[in-house]
């Protein structure tokens, strides 16, 4: 059999996977397509929102009658389990295809093993087309859900010495139009932004989408051991909700005032230096975040990748030198370059004079 059609159909299914991204969660971005005995392609679909219709049925409805005896290509395994739609191995079997070609398995309990059920009725399923692709575009749901937690994206903006403001604090703006617009529409897509309490009190950041008509806002956090976010900063307006993790030895008065201004608060552990990172990501998975970006600042993005939680980077880079500054990472308990965080590069894409470069960690895929 010449595999070269059903792998141009799966690098097409991750094409449309990609359209679902920041409108699934908590569920994975899911891209499919139905091709014919012949090779040809007669039904194509994606995942478009959580609770809709999954890729596969879509695409079957497209094709219709015509997926008797044909392929689907699907960029994750088909779920085997009732939720809020049916199980689409059982609608694949019913519409009558005869093979099945999977670019990752599902690694969930509860819905894996449609592969296993496909097979039992004598469906031909070819595993690991596409496979990295795959692993890609639906990396934050797969993390989260090997890991429990979520999947952490450090996002930075810096000269190209690395510097994130001038040596007078100076720092708007380093980067141009082109590329703050990309960062909201980042923002559109994950599921809650992260910032430290000294970013707020040094940056008053927004951290809403703007300028993208009818995107869904995502939740914004702010980590203030104390609690002490100031009432009157923009975090806390009502463009987007916003969740406020102190740490257990907070002021009740504190976190009462941010309480009766309308503000979510959450308590979790202290750590050696603020709270404790892993209980603040558990919070944040209990809540169903999948995709949470980190926007700020050196030393919690230090703290994260010396957790050895950080598992994608995205550095918007501007053609520009400082020499002098605040550092873009803070202290992340590496000494030596053989203790580097190596990662490997996904996507380099420029905007205006700057350029975007997407890393990954190697132990995320």
């Amino acid at each position: 059999m010449d595999l070269e059609p059903v792998a141009a159909a799966m690098r097409r299914a991750v094409q449309l996977a990609e359209r679902g991204l920041g409108a699934t969660t908590p569920n994975p971005v899911v891209g499919c397509v139905i091709l014919a005995a012949d090779g040809s392609v007669i039904g194509q679909g994606w995942h478009e929102r959580a609770g809709g219709p999954h890729a596969e049925i879509r695409a079957l409805a497209a094709a219709g009658e015509r997926a008797r005896g044909g392929t689907a290509v699907v960029t994750l395994e088909p779920c085997t389990h009732t939720g809020r739609t049916g199980p689409c191995a059982e609608v694949l079997i019913a519409a009558g295809v005869s093979r099945v070609a999977i670019g990752v398995a599902d690694p969930t309990p509860r819905a894996g093993g449609g592969a296993q059920r496909l097979r039992e009725v004598g469906i031909e399923v070819i595993d690991g087309v596409e496979a990295q692709a795959c692993e890609d575009v639906a990396r934050h749901w797969l993390t989260a859900v090997r890991r429990g937690r979520p999947r952490v994206t450090w996002k930075l903006a810096a000269t190209l010495d690395g510097r994130t403001a001038a040596a007078d604090g100076s720092s708007r703006w380093i980067t141009s139009a082109e590329a703050r617009a990309d960062v909201h529409r980042l923002r559109a897509r994950c599921d809650a932004v992260l910032v430290g309490a000294g970013t707020v009190r040094a940056d008053d950041p927004h951290l809403a989408v703007r300028g993208i008509e009818g995107a869904r806002q995502p939740l914004r956090v702010v980590i203030d051991s104390a609690g002490a976010v100031p009432p009157t900063a923009r975090v806390l307006d009502a463009a987007a909700p916003t969740l406020v993790i102190a740490g257990e030895d907070a002021p009740a008065q504190q976190l009462r005032r941010l309480r009766d201004a309308g503000v979510d608060v959450a308590v979790v552990p202290n750590a050696a230096k603020g709270v404790d990172l892993t209980a603040v990501l558990a919070e944040l998975a209990r809540r169903e975040v999948i995709d949470l970006v980190v926007e700020g600042g050196a030393r919690l993005a230090g703290s994260l990748v010396s957790l050895g939680v950080v598992d994608e980077v995205i550095a918007y880079l501007a053609p520009v030198l400082l020499g002098a500054g605040p550092a873009a990472l803070g202290s992340a308990g590496i000494e030596t370059i053989d203790d580097a965080l190596r990662l490997r590069p996904i996507d380099v894409t420029p905007f205006g004079p700057d350029i975007r470069l997407t890393a990954v960690t190697t132990l995320t895929n």
